[in-house]
């Protein structure tokens, strides 16, 4: 018996409502029915998801003070959320931009990445994965971090070009 994949994760945020909001509109998460049973906190779902619900918010209050993980204390540096297409992967890095979240945009080599802030600056990555029929010995040799041309990787392997990993897919 393995562990397999992430389920869900829980954040804990300032202002519930506005965390809602960012991972709806910006990232197009749905709200869960499940959201109303507990005063202060939210359940998303990830869009095609089959899970109860991706991501759990709990609102502790504008009092909280910013995450010190990574500078001042140990703690989670972001999750990642896998996209089944680059045009996925596009779509997406224009809605962060317009709402002043995507905060780097990386070429690693077999994947190519997004990164982005929420509204209480807690990092999250958005990545498509170079389907392995796909790969060439350029992509694999890559090491490192680049910056991403995501115009380049789309004249590439085109915008409908499916993300190699997920272990299944709705629709």
């Amino acid at each position: 018996m393995a562990i397999f994949r992430l389920n869900h994760a829980v954040l804990y945020v300032r202002d519930v409502a506005a965390s809602v909001a960012f991972y709806r509109d910006v990232l197009g998460f749905g709200y869960t029915e499940t959201g109303d049973a507990i005063p202060g906190a939210a359940f998303l779902r990830a869009p095609g998801s089959t899970n109860d619900h991706d991501l759990g918010l709990f609102q502790i209050g504008s009092q909280a003070g910013p995450s010190g993980a990574g500078r001042t204390t140990v703690g989670l540096y972001h999750l990642a959320w896998e996209v089944d297409t680059l045009g996925d992967l596009e779509d997406l890095a224009g809605k962060l931009s317009q709402a002043g979240a995507l905060v780097g945009a990386s070429d690693h080599g077999t994947t190519k990445s997004l990164y982005g802030k929420d509204p209480d600056g807690l990092e999250f990555e958005i990545v498509w994965i170079i389907p392995a029929g796909l790969l060439t010995d350029e992509d694999r040799a890559k090491s490192g971090v680049a910056r991403l041309d995501l115009a380049a990787e789309i004249a590439k392997y085109g915008r409908e070009a499916r993300s190699g990993i997920g272990i299944s897919r709705v629709g």
